[in-house]
């Protein structure tokens, strides 16, 4: 059986046109045995060749974008630095892996009981960019966290999936020219309003309360 190269089945695709919008998968097959695939794009089409199979299948793609008011909030603390890095730590207890282990097992005892008495926010994860600044021009202090609630989260998540991008929060805190804290995040509900859903804008304005007290109280 006539094995056709993969240079010429490419140049006779390229040839007839196809090279346009989809996903296409070549497999030859030599001696009874098969070959490994290559991947293009093409048009749709099936065509059979002695020895040689060509398999061409759509994959439909839509890219989208649009712009959206995002408010933007800075507190400047009166502190240093790691006086207020400090009192957010102490303010903003670390994740409890715990709880994401009731929640995916959808144990609502646990859950409510984690609602009324565990603590409105958690810290995710803790960032040192201040650190990296080592490879540019020496250390500076600047610490981004990732703040929020998992249980909170599912009350937009459970309306609107795409409200995962923004769950936990993000807030960063840094030394200004004098070495004060600055704190700086978006404000929550100012993202969650693009999903146009009042129940996740809802949850949103919650969160907007809840992080300005605890960063607040950290910069005091």
């Amino acid at each position: 059986m006539d094995c056709i190269s993969r240079r010429d089945m490419l140049a006779a695709i390229a040839a007839r046109g196809l090279l346009m919008a989809a996903s296409v998968v070549i497999s030859q097959t030599v001696d009874g045995v098969a070959q490994p695939s290559v991947r293009l794009t093409a048009t749709p089409i099936y065509e059979q060749n002695p020895g040689t199979l060509l398999e061409v299948s759509m994959t439909q793609s839509a890219v989208t974008s649009r712009t959206i008011a995002v408010e933007h909030v800075k507190i400047e603390s009166g502190k240093k630095f790691e006086e207020v890095r400090r009192a957010l730590e102490e303010t903003i207890p670390k994740l409890n892996p715990g709880v994401g282990e009731f929640l995916r097992k959808g144990d609502q005892e646990r859950a409510k009981a984690e609602e009324e008495h565990g603590p409105k926010l958690s810290i995710f994860l803790e960032r040192d960019h201040g650190a990296l600044l080592k490879i540019a021009e020496g250390t500076r202090n600047a610490r981004q966290y990732e703040i929020g609630n998992q249980l909170t989260a599912t009350k937009m998540t459970r309306h609107q999936l795409a409200a995962a991008l923004y769950a936990p929060l993000r807030v960063v805190i840094y030394e200004d020219a004098d070495g004060r804290g600055i704190f700086e995040y978006d404000k929550p509900s100012s993202l969650f309003a693009q999903y146009g859903d009042e129940r996740v804008t809802e949850v949103g304005r919650y969160l907007d309360r809840t992080l300005e007290v605890v960063l607040l109280r950290a910069a005091k």
